[in-house]
């Protein structure tokens, strides 16, 4: 890592002899370092000095815990390649610096296997490896997060997440470096740009903003590093929406334009998990698919006519019959009045789990359009009539990324975002678009945008 990106002085590495690097910090980058959380969030703007300070902040957790396996993974091959890789190896095996080379010699690259080699105790040359699948003292194992298989063979003692927020770091890869993680309970630090209101946000950024103990969130805006011109930042503010600068360019969330459920309130309807009276009516949305299939379970209190989401199904490839059994797990003691699900021509698949035990009704003939079923849904958010439990971590990824596309303004569209990755948002229409709110928003306050 060039010596002009990096704040106080940091003695990791020598240079030529007697010569040290010397890591000169801007205030977001040190608030990192010495956050002592166990999961450290930074979220900045574009080229504020995140990826170049993930070797830093790693390079000292190898010195605190020894050899072993330590994870880094990004979003995509491409970021792997061109960003993370060039950052990894100047810091641990050497590059340029004002013109002068300089070596670091405590790693070794072995492309092969996409591993940098540590050097025992991180003392310069002092490598234990004669081939790249030799017994090593310590591994710094580089991934793509579109490659979920390569995150399963390693126990880390810490991990390095770049660019967690985009759109390619799925959800699956992050719960995969979770368990790389939990025998050593190493920490992990997120370095990354934000991108959209994804499982980053539900499970890291809310959670910290609820108070958990073990997360600290560090946001800096663009123009924290040094070598980033004001008057970009200043031009970027000028042509873009404003949500879209504060994403891009400050690290702050806020909810983007073709967002469908704006009406959903997050901090009134998103709660804490309670036990669910048995008496209480349960409804159940399907959304249908052999890879895919999924479930959305709501009770509704009848004092209120409140609906509250306890239940959410994503379980991968099952037959029909296992399907039906966790149903009825699910639900055991419980009165399901109505199962909903499908569009007009899936009437294969209800019948399939009618037949195993587990009746499944079309929607209603007047709401069989998606943009009709998202009026409904958008109406009863709009009202406050849906509450949904905060550990339904992969329902709150999907509302709130749940949007349709922009054009080259930024303007919405009529057309959804990958529509086809919204089990749940599907699930849940299928089944809340049978009830009309007692008070229904007039139509230009809702988002009929979508039209089948």
């Amino acid at each position: 890592m060039p010596i002009a990106e990096a704040t106080a002085f940091r003695e990791l590495v020598r240079v030529d002899g007697q010569d040290k690097i010397a890591y000169n910090f801007h205030p977001g980058q040190e608030r990192a370092r010495r956050s002592r959380a166990r999961f450290v969030a930074m979220l900045a703007g574009t080229q504020s000095g995140k990826t170049c300070f993930d070797p830093v902040w790693l390079a000292e957790q190898i010195k605190a815990f020894g050899g072993g396996d330590y994870l880094v993974v990004t979003a995509n091959y491409d970021l792997f390649k061109l960003k993370l890789l060039p950052e990894f190896l100047s810091t641990f095996e050497g590059g340029i610096v004002d013109g002068r080379p300089y070596q670091v010699n405590i790693g070794r690259y072995w492309a092969g296997e996409r591993i940098i080699e540590l050097a025992e105790d991180l003392l310069p040359g002092k490598f234990w490896a004669t081939k790249q699948d030799s017994p090593m003292w310590g591994r710094i194992i580089l991934r793509s997060a579109e490659a979920e298989a390569g995150l399963e063979s390693a126990t880390a003692k810490a991990a390095v997440c770049d660019e967690a927020d985009h759109p390619d770091f799925k959800r699956t890869a992050w719960e995969a470096i979770q368990r790389r993680l939990s025998l050593s309970q190493g920490r992990c630090l997120f370095s990354t740009s934000l991108y959209h209101w994804g499982w980053l946000k539900t499970d890291i950024y809310d959670r910290w903003m609820a108070g958990a103990p073990d997360i600290e969130v560090i946001q800096f805006d663009s123009i924290e590093n040094p070598n980033f011109s004001r008057a970009e930042y200043e031009r970027a503010q000028l042509v873009l929406p404003r949500w879209k600068f504060n994403l891009f360019y400050r690290g702050r969330y806020e909810k983007p334009a073709g967002l469908i459920y704006d009406s959903f309130d997050e901090a009134t309807c998103k709660i804490a998990r309670f036990p669910i009276p048995q008496t209480w009516p349960v409804y159940v949305g399907h959304d249908f698919g052999t890879a895919n299939p999924a479930a959305m379970f709501y009770a509704q209190d009848p004092a209120t006519g409140y609906f509250y989401a306890f239940h959410e199904y994503l379980p991968g490839s099952k037959s029909t019959a296992e399907h039906v059994a966790e149903f009825k797990r699910i639900t055991e003691g419980r009165n399901v009045i109505k199962r909903a699900g499908g569009s007009h021509q899936e009437q294969g698949w209800r019948n399939d789990f009618t037949a195993h035990g587990w009746p499944i009704q079309e929607p209603k003939e007047h709401m069989r359009r998606v943009d009709l079923q998202i009026q409904q849904v958008y109406a009863l958010h709009k009202l406050n009539k849906v509450f949904i439990f905060d550990d339904l971590h992969r329902y709150l990824e999907e509302k709130s990324s749940f949007s349709y596309k922009l054009d080259d303004y930024y303007n919405p569209t009529d057309q959804i975002e990958n529509e086809a990755h919204f089990h749940l948002m599907a699930s849940e229409r299928y089944i809340l678009s049978d009830f009309t709110p007692e008070t229904v928003a007039t139509p230009d306050e809702v988002p009929i945008r979508y039209d089948m």
